[in-house]
């Protein structure tokens, strides 16, 4: 299923939030141009070496796209890019700081007087809107920055110290609507003709994902409390030791869960019509006498033993996998979900895009993570410049 296949998206993109969203189009077969700095590129391609000399956030968000090295502040550079964006592109994403791709030429206003049909996607971390910028728009923005911001980190963590999470969310929210506001611009384009400007912000973009904590501290209402790896609200939900030492996660949702809890996993029980707990909101304001009774039950149990109970009474519950154990998870296996991609140093291994993907519809794309500038020669020459004029460009340091 590649329904975007003769999209063309040219993307000035850096890090991960931009990158992301422009990956997901190139699985549903866009074409995605990335624009990187020559010699350098994408300053995501060095955060780490970890996949065979690759970084591990390049890997993860730039597969299937074409590279091409232009210093876009050279003027022969920024010409060509004139020229791809306007003879080309349907789509023009990009993440650099506020104002910077206007001033390239690149912004909305000046792109869709030219092109009309042109969908331009500003991807920042406060917004840029020119009517109403804000305070924060010129303010720097990174992952962690906006996790702050959003009252992400406030809610997340113990009680002693608070936690950002674990993958860029912030960076992940930000890509997520980029995607779909883009895919919803393009189905628009197809009824009116016109394209038109996408503006995401990464601060409103994780605040949507942290309306839940938001709501619940509606009108000077206290916050959920940050419980560690446990649920704030709902109890008991989370981690427990078996007598092992392993680990169980397990998470209830309901009285009848509880009282199935009671008899069948901790057998006991009377437990569940102890005054104390016969309400969520009760075994949350009794958490802690509730936790020892459990850590009490399983101290004589294997963490094997403990599920076995739990899955006898039909209560949720989960490993907590390492990376490794994710790589070798049996589901993942048993579906399919894994698959490979080309890169610079070889086939990698790569997960398919969550979603139905196959029958006649076909495959998403998963084509090569591709090396810096790779396809320079090859997208100028479909511009029509000859191996002279690539030559002449790539001695006067512009591509």
């Amino acid at each position: 299923m590649q329904p975007l296949r003769g999209i063309t998206v040219v993307t000035l993109e850096h890090a991960i939030a931009a990158p992301l969203a422009t990956r997901q189009l190139a699985d549903l077969g866009a074409r995605v141009i990335k624009i990187e700095r020559p010699g350098s590129g994408d300053f995501a391609r060095g955060y780490d070496q970890r996949v065979r000399g690759l970084a591990s956030h390049f890997v993860w968000t730039n597969r299937s796209k074409e590279s091409l090295t232009l210093d876009v502040k050279h003027p022969e550079a920024a010409k060509v890019l004139e020229r791809l964006v306007l003879e080309k592109a349907d789509v023009v994403v990009q993440n650099l700081a506020p104002g910077a791709a206007a001033r390239l030429g690149m912004g909305h206003e000046a792109l869709s007087q030219r092109k009309p049909g042109l969908i331009v996607c500003d991807i920042s971390g406060y917004g840029d809107d020119p009517v109403n910028p804000g305070p924060y728009r010129d303010k720097k923005a990174y992952d962690l920055l906006i996790q702050s911001e959003a009252g992400f980190v406030s809610v997340t963590g113990t009680p002693d110290e608070p936690c950002k999470a674990g993958p860029s969310i912030a960076d992940i929210a930000a890509g997520m609507y980029a995607y779909t506001n883009i895919l919803a611009a393009l189905m628009q384009r197809s009824q009116s003709g016109r394209g038109q400007r996408i503006d995401i912000s990464m601060l409103e973009s994780l605040a949507e994902w942290t309306s839940y904590p938001l709501y619940y501290a509606f009108e000077g209402a206290a916050p959920p409390p940050r419980t560690g790896a446990s649920h704030a609200t709902i109890y008991p939900y989370g981690p427990f030791p078996a007598g092992d030492g392993g680990t169980v996660m397990l998470g209830l949702q309901n009285e009848r869960e509880w009282a199935s809890f009671c008899s069948t996993v901790l057998q006991q029980p009377a437990l569940a019509s102890d005054p104390r707990f016969t309400a969520n909101f009760k075994r949350v304001a009794e958490r802690v006498a509730l936790r020892q009774i459990i850590v009490d039950a399983f101290a004589t149990l294997t963490a094997a033993q403990v599920v076995q109970r739990l899955e006898q009474a039909q209560i949720a519950n989960a490993q907590v996998n390492t990376m490794a154990e994710v790589w070798a998870h049996p589901q993942l296996q048993a579906r399919g979900r894994w698959t490979q991609v080309g890169s610079p140093q070889g086939p990698l291994p790569a997960m398919l895009p969550p979603g139905s993907w196959g029958g006649e519809a076909g495959g998403p794309r998963m084509d090569p993570v591709p090396a810096l500038g790779q396809h320079t020669d090859a997208i100028l020459a479909e511009l029509g410049y000859a191996s002279g004029d690539i030559a002449a460009l790539r001695a006067a340091q512009a591509i």
